[in-house]
Order: structure tokens, then sequence, then C-alpha cells
């Protein structure tokens, strides 16, 4: 690989295998080691609530191994203390020792640089806001747990509580930190109480230091990408962004490569691998960094994606939670599933090709997966139904 000039292929592949789909399969059972692996490959993973087939946090490493039990994930951030949430590329969970990295945040919040609507509560309530903090430093609590939640309704809070909201506040300052209970509960707690004590007590890098840190974080976890793509990756600043990414290739942190078809300077960073060939079939979350940005992925796989979850049923293109199937290094069809917990069912309610995907062996090998990926959500069986140009082969094979 020289390092100035590479084909989308490459690119590609490069890419998969920063990400971890080259590395090797568990030979056993999966354990946290492998769980470890993963965060280690992607850095980060994106959170969300909404459960339509698993929470997307169980998706990439699910991805990339294979079947686990989804509750060593929540062993290891949730009761173990290994990881921790914090605002990243959106709500996320990180390595705790990360934390130092992202205090500039933190500290930007409080002086009233971001997040304004916060900022005017604390200012209007503090001394609601101390209170909140000093019940949370008595036990680890819900926001329902508080003694005074103060519900109340805005036009841009809508029906968020005050305690909720003051909450969020101290999370988004490095307060108090967030555990989760059964069903996606927030519980808050002293970040001390979560983050090691040894992690706290290093020294604070400047927003320079740790923005350059970041972005070659973000350029280990991608392989290749453009200054947009890395800056998004722990969505910076992007005017900081760039200058910080202008400093660490002068520091020879990341090489600016060129990348066939790319109309933009891209970097490689230097641990990058460039393996002769992915062998890879997953479906992958709509939050899975491969394609959480979508210019990246139609720059990279020429695939137009998009989530249509908030698109009116009646103008949706693939489905309502529509997952990329990639096979090898493309990305070769969408699947519109939903887990039906009523009827014990991993339900593919469309099934869609790319143009020029070979139907009948994907097929072939989805249906192996599918049930898989049934048994990895908790379900026995897989059911078909009859949306898209890939179903008629799937219910064949």
């Amino acid at each position: 690989m020289s390092g100035r000039r590479l084909s989308i292929s490459q690119a590609r592949r490069i890419s998969l295998a920063a990400q971890g789909f080259t590395d090797p399969a568990p030979a056993g059972r999966v354990d946290r080691r492998h769980l470890r692996r993963v965060m280690g490959r992607v850095k980060l993973l994106q959170l969300d609530s909404v459960p339509v087939v698993i929470r997307t946090q169980y998706l990439p490493p699910f991805s990339r191994l294979g079947c686990y039990e989804p509750s060593l994930l929540d062993r290891i951030a949730y009761r173990d203390d290994e990881w921790f949430e914090a605002w990243a590329h959106e709500a996320s969970l990180l390595p705790v020792e990360d934390e130092p990295l992202l205090r500039w945040q933190k500290r930007r919040a409080e002086q009233g640089e971001t997040w304004t609507n916060l900022v005017e509560l604390a200012r209007s309530e503090s001394a609601y806001v101390d209170e909140v903090l000093a019940q949370v430093k008595e036990r680890p609590l819900t926001a329902g747990e508080l003694a005074d939640p103060r519900r109340r309704s805005g036009e841009w809070w809508g029906s968020r509580s005050l305690g909720s909201i003051a909450l969020d506040w101290l999370f988004r300052v490095g307060a108090v930190g967030i555990r989760r209970r059964g069903n996606f509960v927030k519980e808050f707690d002293l970040l001390e109480r979560i983050v090691p004590t040894e992690v706290l007590a290093c020294p604070t890098p400047t927003a320079e230091e740790a923005q350059r840190e970041l972005l070659v974080r973000s350029g280990a976890a991608l392989g290749v990408g453009t200054a947009t793509d890395l800056i998004d990756y722990y969505r910076l600043p992007v005017r900081e962004g760039r200058a910080r990414l202008s400093e660490v290739a002068e520091e020879r942190r990341l090489e600016t490569v060129v990348v066939e078809g790319w109309p933009e300077p891209a970097y490689l960073h230097p641990s990058a691998r460039l393996p002769r060939s992915v062998d890879a079939l997953t479906v992958l979350s709509p939050f899975d960094p491969i394609v959480w940005n979508r210019s990246r992925t139609a720059r990279l796989w020429g695939f137009e994606y998009r989530i249509e979850i908030y698109v009116p049923a009646s103008k949706r293109v693939y489905g309502y939670y529509v997952l990329p199937v990639l096979q090898g290094e493309q990305l070769v069809a969408r699947l519109d599933l939903k887990t039906d917990r009523a009827t014990g069912a991993l339900r593919v309610l469309g099934a869609y090709a790319e143009p020029g995907v070979d139907r009948d062996p994907l097929a072939e090998r989805l249906r192996t997966y599918l049930a898989e990926l049934a048994r990895f959500v908790g379900v026995d069986e897989v059911r078909y139904g009859s949306r898209g140009d890939l179903m008629a082969a799937l219910r064949a094979a």
C-alpha cells in the first residue's frame, strides 16, 4: 500500500478491516474479551432507544462477532463500569479511559457556549439544580425518583419534568453519569462513582490536544476518511476540527492520500491494513459506524441510505427500520426487519437487492444468517413477508 493513491476497493477494504470485519471469528463462546476488541476497533457505540430489532448498541458487536449474550455488554458498561455514557457521536458508550478527552466539551457547556437552553435552566433554577445534585450524592436515582421531580410542560421541553432537565444538565457538565436499569431506563449517579479515580486524576488536556487525539482515533476507527468523515466521528466543531486535522497531518500522525472518485483529500491512519479480501455477511445497524455517515456510505459504496422511521408510511421507499446487508466488501441489499416478541418471530417485512447482485446465492446465505440473528434477539423463527425483489429468493432458498 503506497499511502498516496487508493482505489475505491482498497478504501473499502481498509475501512472494513479498521472496523474489525477481518478479525478472526471467536473460536468458542463470545466473552468480554471479544466485546472489548470490538470497542477497541470502533472506539464508541452509539446509543438509541428504539428497539425495533434490538437496541442499536447491541448490533455492531453482533455484526462483527456473531451471537453473544446482550446482557454481557450491559455488565461491562453498567455494572463493571468499563465503559461510560457520554455525548460523542450522539449519545454513546466509550471506554472510561477516554473521559479526559471529553472534558473540554463539558467546560464549554458550563461556560454557556453550548446547550444554551440547558444553561438558561441551570442559571434560573440554580437552587433546584443544586438540590437535585445533592439527592444524587445520597444515592443513584432516576428522574422519577427525585423528591420533587417538578412535572411541567412547555414549548421547547415538551412534557419533560424540570428534574429530568436538571439531571440532563448535570450530565452535560460531567457532574453525574448514567447507568441503565431494565428497559433502558436512565439511572443517574455521580460521575466519580462510575469513572475510576485514576482516570479522573489524569491531567485535563487542552481542547486542542483532546481534539487532535480524537481525530487520530477517528482515523484508526475509519482506516481512511475525509476531513468531514473524521470530524463527524466524534462530532467535533467543524472549523476547529479542520484546524486540528492540519496539525495532525503536519505531525504525520495521519497521512494525506487520494482516494479514487473522492473530490477532496483523505487521511490514512498509519496502522491501517489493506486485506486482500473481506469475507463477511452481516446486517448493519442504521447507527453502525460503517453507515452512520450517509455521505461517506454513498462515496464508499454508492449506497444511498437513510432511515425512514420519521418518514410517513405512504412515502417510505424501503420500510420503517431498514438494515443494510454487507457481503464481502460490498453493501448488497437492504432488509426491513422487526422483532415480533408477541409471536416469537423475526419478521422480514421487506428485502431488496442492490442492482447487479446475484439474488439466489445471497438469499441462501441470508437464510442461515437470519436464523442466527433471530436467536440473538431472542425469538424462535424467521417469518418472511412479500415486499421487495429479494423476497422471493429468500422464501425459496
